[in-house]
């Protein structure tokens, strides 16, 4: 329910999220999660986030440090507490019992096994619970997880770096470097954020990339490198190939050459062959869901870039441009694929966030489907 709430509630609710956010790289395949307890006379008296591997729950965290101070206080948490037995006992039944009179909460928790439960749970042992507060920015937070939940597949976030014209190199291939060095390192930064990253064949084998996070920071899982390749092109001393027995890495093709698969999975790649290989997006998507992979970023290059922007299946586009023109018919653009035949049907981002990274611009936004 909405509520109207203090500037009090809205200064501890953004030091919650502050917190949850302090997870990214380490939660995965569950949600941020930051709490704060302040006490009955409003002081500060314990706050926690979530980390996957360090299993006790914000809530639990934040508890603990209020001690005694958490009896007739509030609980502000980012996202709905838990009301079941899974990796951990109910958050409900803790802040239940060490006396929290009040929780507020932005959002419900996707998940079904906790979805309305938890605020149910609560409420029925007499605590005061009031949603909505930043709603919009508690589920940008933790978009990756809602959509995971919401539509049982990736999260997909398409990552482009181009000139000003739209090229990503120049027609003798040429494409180090189109954008800065902070430009690059914000790109690192972003795959810090996801499970798997996704690049085709072609760009496989030009630029012959390692595709790691080389963010410097701590993740719970190594990146996942996907690459669909339908005649298996890639090659065996390709970086991705020799590289693969230290970094998780899967092929979707088409090609039935036994010899060449067998090559790769003795380099220990898991290969998965599919009728139309890495062209049935929907199947590959699926497949990663499999593996609990609930974030993609996908890095290129166009021809990938354009059979997921015609399927659709783009959540989130980050567009590097550099004032660079580098003309040329046969320099390469950053998305082929059909297309929009006008205007009217091309996509256009809304809820849109801009950088300056020194001269390079960093444009943010989401699909308007």
């Amino acid at each position: 329910m909405e509520n109207n709430f203090t500037e009090t509630d809205f200064a501890i609710m953004r030091r919650a999220l502050e917190l949850a956010a302090k997870g990214i790289g380490q939660v995965s395949p569950s949600p941020f999660v930051g709490c704060v307890i302040v006490d009955k006379n409003g002081e500060i008296a314990g706050e926690g986030f979530y980390l996957y591997e360090n299993l006790t729950h914000a809530e639990i965290i934040a508890l603990e440090q209020a001690g005694e101070r958490a009896k007739g206080g509030t609980a502000y948490v980012s996202l709905e507490p838990h009301d079941h037995f899974g990796r951990t006992s109910p958050c409900t039944e803790a802040l239940i019992n060490a006396g929290i009179r009040r929780v507020v909460c932005p959002i419900e928790d996707p998940n079904p096994l906790v979805s309305g439960k938890g605020f149910e749970s609560l409420r029925r042992a007499g605590v005061s619970v009031e949603t909505g507060i930043m709603a919009a920015e508690a589920a940008r937070l933790n978009e990756k997880f809602i959509h995971w939940h919401q539509k049982g597949r990736p999260f997909v976030h398409l990552k482009i770096a181009a000139s000003l014209d739209g090229k990503i190199a120049t027609r003798t291939g040429d494409s180090r470097w189109i954008s800065n060095e902070i430009s690059r390192k914000r790109a690192h930064d972003l795959r810090h954020e996801y499970d798997a990253i996704l690049i085709g064949a072609n760009t496989a084998i030009i630029d012959n990339p390692v595709l790691t996070d080389r963010s410097g920071k701590a993740r719970r899982r190594q990146l996942v490198r996907v690459i669909l390749d339908n005649n298996l092109r890639l090659s065996i001393e390709s970086q991705i190939v020799q590289t693969a027995k230290e970094i998780p890495t899967i092929v979707f093709t088409s090609s039935r050459n036994a010899e060449k698969i067998d090559e790769l999975q003795n380099k220990k790649i898991e290969v998965i062959q599919a009728v139309e290989g890495g062209r049935d997006l929907p199947t590959v998507l699926n497949e990663l869901a499999k593996r609990e992979i609930q974030s993609l970023l996908v890095e290129g290059g166009a021809s990938i870039a354009g059979s997921f922007v015609d399927a659709k299946l783009i959540d989130k586009a980050t567009f590097f441009l550099a004032p660079l023109i580098i003309g040329g018919a046969e320099a390469p653009v950053s998305v082929l694929g059909t297309g929009a035949s006008r205007i009217a049907d091309s996509i256009r981002l809304k809820d849109l966030e801009i950088r300056q990274n020194a001269d390079d611009l960093e444009i943010i936004g989401y699909p308007n489907f």
